[in-house]
C-alpha cells in the first residue's frame, strides 16, 4: 500500500469503527424508541458524534495533543461508525410515511442545527485545551 493507506492506518480506522459500532448499538439499547416514535437514540448519537468529531479534529489541527493515529482511530473510525446518517435518513422517511410531519421537521432541523452547534461547541472546548 502506498501513501496514507497503510495496513496500520486501516487497522486504526477498523478498530475505531468496531468500537464505534458497538457504542452505537449500546446507545440504541439504552434509548429505545419512545411512545411517540421519535428516534432519540439516533438523534443523541448524531449530536454527540458531531461534538466528538469537532473536538478531536480541532485538537488534531491546533495542538499536538492528538496524533494522526489518534485522529484516524477516533474521528474517522469510531465517530464514523458511531454516527448514523443512513439511519437518520431512514428514520425520517419512516416518520414521513407515518404522517408524523411535526416529528419529521423537528428531527431534520434539530439534527442539522444541533449537529452544527455541537460541532462548533466541541471545537470551542478543544481550543480551551490548547
Amino acid at each position: 500500500m502506498t501513501g496514507n493507506m497503510t495496513v496500520r492506518n486501516l487497522f486504526l480506522v477498523g478498530a475505531g469503527g468496531f468500537l464505534g459500532s458497538v457504542a452505537r448499538y449500546l446507545v440504541a439499547i439504552a434509548l429505545p424508541f419512545s411512545g411517540t416514535g421519535f428516534p432519540f437514540a439516533t438523534f443523541i448519537v448524531n449530536l454527540l458524534g458531531s461534538f466528538l468529531i469537532g473536538f478531536v479534529s480541532e485538537l488534531a489541527v491546533s495542538t499536538t495533543l492528538v496524533s494522526t493515529d489518534v485522529r484516524l482511530f477516533f474521528a474517522t473510525g469510531f465517530c464514523g461508525a458511531f454516527t448514523t446518517f443512513s439511519s437518520y435518513m431512514y428514520e425520517n422517511s419512516a416518520l414521513i410515511r407515518d404522517g408524523q410531519v411535526f416529528y419529521t421537521s423537528l428531527y431534520l432541523a434539530g439534527s442539522v442545527a444541533g449537529g452544527f452547534l455541537s460541532l462548533y461547541f466541541g471545537m470551542a472546548m478543544a481550543k480551551l485545551w490548547s
